[in-house]
């Protein structure tokens, strides 16, 4: 049994775990346990942590690790859990394995679970066995497995060669949401992004081992794309993602870029680790009538979402944009659907506007959806709003298949 810590919009990561593995069971607002064979948070852009739950008690797992100096956090949340508390706890540990003449370093609490920043700072990812974290939840105990390295998304996200902040820029931690909410998927699976913008969703693919196939109507974005594609592919490798490490990948076999028509085949050596066959094609295309080259297997992408934004739109211009893009959405999805098998998951981030109210307005276009031969598999959608505090344009998730 595995336990997550959500991240800071807990529904969708609950989504990205319900999509990906069984027995989901959320037990606090920030919590939640799960059923896996295996797991590796560096494919989960919504965990910050993973933790197993112990089958002894702390202090039996604790004299079992090797010895040497040993770093140890603990974070406690249940219900009344303090500071103090959880610092006291922390404390008890190191004074009985201090009297089995163990060296202990407690990592001091300021609240009483250890922020993601403080953990990573710490070594208390599980890759040492002597620097660990614990995780009580009332009378369970978990060991910490994985942490989520915020250094890692930042530096892929800011250490691309082209960036353009006028597109809007898609943080890795959604692109890789959006793709794990396309359920399981077998390694070597193409992935196809219709506004692949400067590849993010396609780079997070590539990164968990999926052919990227994109395609955006600015030739500029698809030079964007394939700049950033050429750079990870050349400047990664699959060994260092496997220890969630970055660099990240290898570059793939067979990579092929392909621009206006025409397209050139850029072998590269196979990656020393990694079974899936890593490439990715990018086009120039317009998402309401380009014809893809199949197979497509997903479909995980942030739609058009109107102009850039600093203030609350007026009621003429919100409607104005509204029928903007839901007629560029409408469009993409009814080219799409004669183009995928039944079964195939698309899931899309739409535009959701703020409203003087501090609520959002969506586009309401579930019903011409399931006309088309969609279902719809998050019908509520409140949940699914990915959005910054006062942020002006947020993105609504949808999630469907092809009926």
């Amino acid at each position: 049994m595995y336990l997550a810590v959500l991240g800071r919009q807990p529904e969708i990561s609950l989504a990205e775990l319900e999509a990906l593995f069984h027995s989901i069971h959320q037990i606090t607002s920030n919590l939640a346990t799960f059923s896996a064979d295996s797991v590796d948070i560096n494919r989960l852009g919504g965990c910050l942590k993973i933790a197993q739950k112990l089958d002894s008690k702390p202090l039996d797992y604790l004299q079992k690790i090797p010895a040497g100096k040993t770093t140890l956090g603990v974070s406690d949340y249940s219900k009344n859990a303090t500071r103090q508390s959880v610092t006291a706890e922390a404390l008890k540990l190191k004074k009985i394995l201090v009297r089995h003449n163990r060296s202990v370093r407690v990592v001091a609490n300021q609240t009483a679970t250890l922020s993601t920043a403080t953990s990573l700072h710490n070594g208390l990812s599980g890759k040492n066995p002597r620097k660990i974290e614990f995780i009580k939840v009332n009378n369970n105990w978990y060991h910490v497995i994985g942490v989520q390295d915020i250094n890692a998304y930042t530096r892929r996200d800011q250490a691309r060669p082209a960036r353009d902040a006028k597109v809007g820029m898609l943080p890795p931690k959604l692109a890789q949401i959006l793709i794990n909410l396309c359920g399981p998927l077998p390694e070597g699976s193409t992935i196809l992004d219709p506004f692949c913008g400067t590849g993010v969703v396609l780079q997070e693919a590539l990164l968990m081992n999926y052919r990227a196939y994109g395609t955006d109507q600015s030739s500029r974005m698809i030079e964007y794309s394939e700049k950033n594609l050429e750079w990870l592919t050349k400047s990664t490798s699959a060994t260092a993602h496997s220890t969630g490490e970055w660099p990240s990948l290898g570059g793939p076999r067979g990579a092929q870029s392909r621009r206006g028509g025409k397209c050139e085949d850029r072998t590269r050596p196979e990656p020393s680790a990694g079974p899936a066959k890593r490439s990715f094609q990018v086009s120039v295309g317009d998402a309401t009538s380009f014809r893809w080259t199949p197979p497509i297997d997903a479909v995980a992408c942030e739609s058009y979402l109107g102009q850039p934004m600093s203030n609350i739109p007026s009621k003429i211009k919100l409607k104005e944009q509204k029928q903007a893009c839901q007629a560029i959405i409408l469009g993409f999805l009814q080219n799409l659907i004669m183009q995928i098998k039944p079964g195939t998951p698309v899931v899309i981030a739409i535009p959701a506007w703020l409203r003087s109210d501090n609520t959002y307005e969506r586009l309401e276009i579930l019903a011409f959806l399931e006309d088309m031969g969609y279902n719809v598999n998050n019908k509520s959608r409140e949940g699914l709003l990915y959005r910054r505090e006062g942020q002006i344009v947020a993105r609504d998730i949808i999630i469907l298949r092809k009926k």
